[in-house]
């Protein structure tokens, strides 16, 4: 009976651990785009710590005219629930910011772009990647 209670113990600490909510810093870090043509690093902005950002770092058009090699496509400040809120996304292809939300779970990420309500937007998966591509490779300030 005392062994039973040990290891029924035992596995609700195994199943807490692997159940922890997600926290604002789990959307830092590397992340491929579906479309894996872009990777942007997600980490505190430098001239808002407090605040989230993302910036294109690799890019498969890099160094031609259509590269969007170091555009910062995200500027959130409130971490708040399951995501970083109060900013804004900016798509690339259309050249348009958005409001947005941004939702970090183990190695998935979801950009939320929206006007209006949230509900009405449209959501971007990316997947996280250890490192960079090797090439092409966007030069830092380019």
């Amino acid at each position: 009976m005392k062994t039973s209670i040990c290891w029924l113990a035992l596995a609700g600490c195994l199943l807490g651990a692997t159940a922890r909510a997600a926290g604002p810093d789990d959307a830092h870090g590397l992340w491929m785009t579906a479309e894996r043509d872009a990777v942007i690093r997600f980490a505190a902005c430098d001239d808002a710590p407090a605040a989230l950002c993302g910036t294109i770092v690799w890019d498969k058009d890099a160094g031609t005219p259509p590269s969007t090699c170091n555009v910062r496509i995200a500027q959130l400040s409130r971490y708040a629930g399951d995501a970083w809120r109060d900013g804004w996304v900016f798509d690339p292809r259309d050249q348009k910011k958005y409001k947005g939300a941004v939702r970090a779970k183990g190695d998935e990420l979801r950009i939320r772009a929206f006007v209006g309500v949230e509900v009405l937007g449209q959501t971007e998966q990316l997947q996280r990647v250890a490192a960079v591509p090797a090439a092409p490779s966007c030069a830092p300030g380019s």
